[in-house]
């Protein structure tokens, strides 16, 4: 292991509900680029925040900190003894894990801490959640296997309950990651290989989002809760998930700008039990979710059981509606709530120098969401990631619509990508295992079920140009089955099929922008175009061997650049391109082509003329 940093067990419990505990030292790993906020890392109070802001309880314990770890045989079925301690939610290879170490094939990375049940929790079940881990995990509490779960960007979570005693509760978890190989698991821009290039970075392993428990009645809880609404109607309905007995009554309550689900205010709008599952919500002077008003509604859902509320937890949605519609040319356009919105914004990566797959805080995860608003974008395309849910909650409360990818397994040639710019999957559906596929369906079934509360998102990405691209019209139709109320793109500048499936056909181009293929019958966009690039001294991953589509030599040029392209924009949407995407928010490792440097210190481009541009170009529609 690379530049480790032992460190003492600290088995303190990270949150209220314990006594304070004096907490070992600890310092970032390594001495690569850092953003502000890594020096603001506190080990003792790190991602406390609730992070499910749509289903918020009052029972919550956070278990972030410090866990043991080590690396032994993947075979091996116990932990050895461990190496030191790791710094929980971010992955070993980082360097706020305090390790920046690495985990191959062969081998498995254990993790191990103790914790109390809070007293109040003692006649009740309890949940242990993981908010993500990369990629096969199995979990014991107190030596009893609680469960297993594969796939590296879905939460899952466990009923420990007949595991726990008054004292001392133990958790082991292992995790095994198989990056290297490549071909089994989704994993979007992670590659093992150090020479990877210019558009691949650094493998993620192990826990990279929160871990957390929390406790419901034994008779019964809100398990989750989904949510369709009718513009046309003004109404909001809600499908309470119910695990045990009860009946939901659902309250909805006024909201605002900004809406806080942990304060959720007490004004009650209407409200409306659910019959066969389903609470309708009527709403009188509605008030539309949008980039430019993002209202959100509060959502109070109980759960009563023989004349008792059992369970409480607080929510929220919006009113607003995702569709297409024709122009006056007969151009496809994507609405929002029945009026056509030229949608643009920026490629997101979400990584970060110090975290690598996780921001330092929540502050910084909120942080790239605002300034792409202030760099006058109205979407965000998230690329072959997925976020913690707190960054969607911190879109749909800033206002952003956002294209989810799916994030994508193996690679592809490029000439087998070039050459089948209207064919259906070359070379690709042949060269994939069904255990490959299974995996991708799955992981792709459990992201769509887990985000499609959020309002923000708008459009499901299921392929990016053909990396690892199969079966592409039943890999849509599941999309469009589990979630009819938003669009799909169905391969982000990858292979596409005569005739169409999904919603949208997207072009990628670069430097420039423009449209290498056209479809009437489609929704056309540009998704992937710019990569304007500008290394900024002390801002970079790597002294040399920097990259990007175009190279200029200051800000001001790379501005000038930067509105050149726009213009460029303006006849392309005359012509029926819907919406684009510019390469990229921030620079990633050697890619230099960001709107700020990887360690969001320096902006590369003057956003007063970039907001300007992109205005011009969203009104040209």
């Amino acid at each position: 292991m690379n530049n480790r940093i032992p460190l003492f067990l600290c088995a303190a419990m990270l949150c209220a509900c314990t006594a304070k505990t004096v907490i070992p030292a600890w310092a970032p790993a390594g001495d690569r680029i850092k953003t502000i906020w890594a020096e603001k890392v506190d080990p003792a109070n790190v991602h406390q925040e609730y992070p499910r802001p749509q289903l918020v309880r009052n029972t919550y314990l956070n278990l972030n900190g410090f866990w043991e770890y080590a690396i032994a045989a993947a075979e091996d079925e116990t932990m050895p003894e461990a190496e030191g301690n790791i710094l929980v939610p971010f992955c070993i290879e980082s360097s706020l894990s305090g390790v920046a170490g690495s985990l191959d094939n062969e081998h498995a990375l254990w993790y191990r801490r103790t914790f109390k049940l809070p007293a109040k929790w003692k006649k009740k079940d309890v949940i242990l959640h993981f908010g993500a881990v990369d990629w096969s995990s199995e979990v014991w509490v107190n030596g009893n296997k609680a469960g297993d779960h594969k796939g590296g960007y879905d939460s899952f979570e466990f009923y420990i309950s007949p595991y726990l005693t008054k004292g001392e509760n133990e958790i082991v978890l292992k995790v095994t990651d198989a990056t290297e190989v490549g071909e089994l698991q989704p994993r979007g821009k992670q590659v093992f290989s150090p020479d990877r290039g210019s558009i691949w970075y650094q493998p993620v392993s192990g826990i990279w989002q929160t871990v957390w428990a929390e406790a419901v009645e034994k008779t019964g809880h809100i398990a989750d809760y989904q949510v369709e609404c009718s513009i046309e109607d003004g109404t909001i309905s809600v499908y309470p998930e119910i695990c045990g007995e009860g009946k939901a009554v659902v309250e909805l309550l006024e909201g605002s700008i900004g809406y806080d689900p942990e304060h959720p205010g007490s004004k009650v709008l209407c409200t409306a039990a659910a019959e066969d599952g389903k609470a309708v919500l009527k709403v009188d002077d509605p008030h539309y979710w949008s980039p430019d008003s993002p209202y959100l509604y509060g959502l109070r859902i109980r759960l009563q059981h023989d004349g008792k509320t059992i369970d409480d937890v607080n929510a929220y949605t919006a009113l607003r509606e995702i569709s297409v519609v024709k122009d006056a040319d007969a151009h496809k356009r994507m609405a929002l709530n029945g009026k056509p919105l030229f949608q643009f914004g920026p490629l997101d990566q979400g990584w970060w120098p110090d975290g690598l797959y996780t921001a330092p805080c929540d502050e910084a995860l909120r942080f790239d969401v605002e300034r792409t608003k202030e760099y006058g974008f109205n979407m965000i395309r998230k690329h072959v990631k997925v976020e913690p849910d707190r960054w969607y909650f911190h879109c749909d409360q800033l206002g952003i619509l956002v294209w989810q990818d799916m994030p994508s397994m193996r690679r592809c040639a490029h000439e087998e990508w070039a050459q089948g710019i209207d064919k259906y999957d070359v070379g690709n559906s042949d060269q994939l295992s069904e255990e490959a596929r299974e995996n991708f369906r799955r992981e792709w079934k459990n992201i769509i079920n887990q985000h499609k509360k959020f309002p923000c998102v708008v459009a499901w990405v299921p392929f990016n140009e053909a990396w690892g691209q199969f079966d592409t019209p039943q890999i849509v139709e599941m999309a469009k089955t589990l979630d009819p109320s938003r669009l799909v793109n169905m391969a982000s500048g990858g292979n596409w099929i005569s005739g169409g499936v999904g919603d949208i056909l997207d072009s990628h181009h670069y430097p420039e922008p423009a449209m290498r293929i056209w479809d009437p019958e489609m929704v056309n966009v540009l998704g992937e175009f710019g990569g304007i690039g500008l290394p900024v001294e002390g801002h970079t991953w790597m002294d040399q061997r920097n990259w990007g589509y175009v190279k200029m030599s200051n800000i001001e040029e790379t501005t000038a650049k930067y509105e050149e392209f726009a213009k460029l924009l303006i006849p392309l949407v005359k012509e029926g391109c819907s919406a684009a995407v510019y390469t990229q928010t921030t620079d990633v490792e050697r890619e230099v082509n960001g709107l700020m440097t990887y360690d969001r210190k320096v902006d590369k481009l003057i956003p007063a003329r970039v907001a300007a541009a992109n205005r011009e170009v969203i009104e040209s529609m």
